[in-house]
Parts: C-alpha cells; sequence; structure tokens
C-alpha cells in the first residue's frame, strides 16, 4: 500500500526535474557573474532539485489525502444517521467515494478499497484505521483511529462518538482550508518580492550597461554579487519559512 511519509522517485523524474531547472540556473547565474564557465559550473547544483522536490510532492500528497479524508468522513456520518452499521457503513465508504472521484487511482478511493478488503478477511476496523493512520502521517486520521479504538476498547457508543469526531474533524479541515486560501495571497506577495531584485538587475544589464558594467569587470563588484546572490537565497529561505505555516 502506500507510504504517504515517504517517496521515491523514479531514475525518469530525477532527470526530468534536473534538466527542468538547469537552464533557469545558468541563466541566474550569469545574470549575475557573466561568466559561461562559472554559470556551467553552478549548473551542477540542479542535482540537489530531486531532493526538495521529492519532499513538495510528500505534502501535497498528504494534503490531497488529507482533504479527501473529509469526503470519506461526511459519507461515513451519512451511513451511521441512516441507521447503518458500522461495518456496514465502512464497507460502503468506497461506492459513496468512487461518486465524488471516479476511478480507482485517488488516494482515498485506494484506502477505501483497501479497508474494505481487510474488514472482508475479518480483519478489525481498529486494525485497518491504525495502518491507516500511521502510513498517512495526518494528525486528523490518528485522533479519528485513537478515538475509534478508545470507544470500542471502554464500550462507548461507537456511533455517536464517530459522529461527533467525524463533524469535529471535518469543521477542523475546513478551518484549515480557509486559512490555507488567507496565506495564499501573502505567500504570492512573498514570490513577488522574491523576484523583484532579479528583475531590478535584469532591466539595469539591459537598460545602463555602463552603469553596471563594473560590478562584472571588477573583483570586488563579484564580490558584491556574491553577497548580494547570497541574501537573495538566504531572504528566499526565510519568507517562505514564515507563510509555509503547518495547518
Amino acid at each position: 500500500m502506500l507510504e504517504y511519509n515517504t517517496y521515491t522517485m523514479s531514475f525518469k523524474e530525477k532527470i526530468y526535474h534536473i534538466v527542468k531547472v538547469i537552464p533557469l540556473i545558468y541563466l541566474l547565474a550569469f545574470l549575475f557573474y557573466k561568466n559561461h564557465v562559472l554559470s556551467i559550473i553552478l549548473c551542477f547544483s540542479a542535482f540537489v532539485y530531486p531532493s526538495i522536490e521529492n519532499k513538495k510532492i510528500i505534502k501535497r500528497r498528504k494534503a490531497e489525502l488529507n482533504m479527501q479524508f473529509k469526503d470519506m468522513l461526511y459519507s461515513l456520518h451519512s451511513s451511521l444517521s441512516a441507521g447503518k452499521s458500522i461495518e456496514l457503513s465502512f464497507m460502503g465508504i468506497k461506492d459513496d467515494l468512487r461518486i465524488l472521484y471516479p476511478g480507482n487511482d485517488t488516494y482515498i478511493v485506494i484506502e477505501a478499497i483497501y479497508i474494505a478488503k481487510k474488514l472482508e478477511m475479518n480483519e478489525t476496523i481498529e486494525a485497518s484505521l491504525d495502518d491507516f493512520a500511521k502510513r498517512s502521517g495526518l494528525e486528523d486520521i490518528r485522533n479519528f483511529a485513537e478515538v475509534f479504538r478508545i470507544c470500542k476498547r471502554t464500550g462507548g457508543n461507537v456511533v455517536e462518538a464517530i459522529k461527533r469526531t467525524a463533524c469535529i474533524i471535518n469543521d477542523k479541515i475546513e478551518i484549515k482550508q480557509d486559512i490555507g486560501i488567507m496565506l495564499a495571497s501573502k505567500n504570492l506577495e512573498r514570490k513577488v518580492l522574491n523576484i523583484m531584485p532579479i528583475i531590478i538587475l535584469g532591466m539595469l544589464t539591459i537598460s545602463a550597461k555602463d552603469y553596471i558594467e563594473p560590478v562584472y569587470s571588477m573583483a570586488a563588484g563579484r564580490i558584491v554579487m556574491s553577497i548580494a546572490a547570497v541574501l537573495i537565497i538566504v531572504s528566499y529561505f526565510i519568507s517562505k519559512k514564515m507563510v509555509d505555516i503547518e495547518i
């Protein structure tokens, strides 16, 4: 089954991501140093990019799964409210989710089918949910599995507990979505501010060649450009850290 905490890129994916950023790295390096040899050398830093992209893929997959888990809870809540047993409700989740997500390649549909198969093999719902929570690495799924297991152990009203937990987690996920929308505008502002120094440098290179020529021809100028490049990179990661809030 899928492991959402890890992702292994294929060789073709790695090559694609490396080739994708090489032209960008070369252009930026040439813009700062006007030296073809140095620009080509700096292009070797592209080999680091697949690991960065790998983390993005993991984060994106988990975010998609978390949003889809909300629909799973809605389906479960509706089935329990209609009077179905817990087992039948979990067995029927896959059919409801297939209506929302046609095909069997959506993460939550795959998980719903897997849970149903486990129940058909007489495995407990608690074990199935614990396995799902462990592989997903998501707090909401882990909390849901924990509540379900405690209710089964203590003999509490499992149906009512699931309904209340589903409502609480759904509200939490919706709040996360609202926060994500608000952060999106700030993230756009961050990206604009990050690229502005590069745009200004490009404009000066095109429109004021004599003014900026000493920066490229003198040793002190190259040192200044190196410091500027480092500061831009550092500011990028600092601003990204400020906006990249775990929600």
